[in-house]
């Protein structure tokens, strides 16, 4: 009977060493950390298709790094540099990239759902991926295109999803975001100078407080938006159907100078 019960024992251990084994990453952060120092502009350290999940890869430089399609779920970016990069067809759900340099990087075909990137530079970017419930607040778009390509749309309307992503304070100053999906969308205190909003879905975003100088809004959703304390300075709604859905107006800094056409 005791003999029994060990080689049951035994046998639940190795379950368990194995069920962990099948799930472990494929390389531990001391391994990348070679493979990086070794990498070169001419020769990337080749991280392609690595099953990267919940690797602690903060504070590293991977703008000699190639993460093609790698599964980067739950892993841990914050603080690194991937400016740059290539980052198509990764696996990206619930990532941090809290502080990391993303800026002139492009996310195409990713799913980043619940994802940090909390003061993230992103100026210049190139994503399409799904965003919803991202949090984006004091991270840097400025310049950064995650509009539709209306010219190259062979699959059908690829677009950014943004629903319900947490944007407050960020400089999306220049960027485009034309025809973005961005319900609830939280913009408050963001500054939004000269931003393509063009056709966007942005019902019930709140633009609290937010700096919408030029921004262009023309034919976007904005059932329930909020633009209370706003600066509508040069702020395009052309198209808008029924400005008044839209609250907080009375209270916005400069409508008087915003364009309703």
């Amino acid at each position: 009977m005791r003999l029994a019960k060990v080689f049951t024992c035994v046998q639940i251990l190795t379950g368990i060493f194995s069920i962990n084994h099948v799930f472990a990453a494929d390389l531990t952060r001391t391994q990348v950390e070679h493979l990086l120092t070794a990498g070169s502009a001419q020769q990337p350290a080749d991280l392609r298709r690595k099953d990267l999940k919940n690797v602690d890869l903060s504070h590293l430089d991977f703008r000699h790094a190639d993460l093609w399609g790698a599964d980067l779920r739950n892993a841990n970016f914050s603080h690194s540099n991937l400016s740059g990069l290539v980052l198509d067809l990764t696996v990206m759900t619930k990532i941090n990239f809290a502080h990391a340099d993303l800026s002139h990087s492009s996310v195409f075909g990713v799913h980043m759902v619940g994802a940090d990137l909390t003061a993230a530079k992103l100026a210049g970017s190139r994503f399409i991926a799904n965003l919803d419930k991202a949090n984006l607040s004091q991270a840097d778009l400025s310049h950064a295109n995650w509009g539709v390509d209306m010219k190259n749309q062979p699959m059908g309307l690829m677009r950014v999803t943004l629903n319900s992503a947490n944007l407050a304070s960020a400089n999306l100053s220049h960027a485009n975001l034309n025809r973005a999906l961005l319900r609830r969308a939280n913009f408050a205190g963001a500054n939004l100078q000269n931003a393509v909003l063009t056709g966007a879905d942005l019902v019930m975003a709140d633009f609290t407080h937010a700096d919408l100088t030029n921004a262009d809004l023309s034919g976007s959703l904005l059932q329930d938006a909020n633009f209370t304390g706003a600066n509508l300075q040069g702020t395009r709604f052309s198209g808008i159907k029924d400005k008044d859905t839209l609250r907080g107006l009375d209270s916005s800094k400069n409508r008087h100078q915003a364009i309703f056409d």
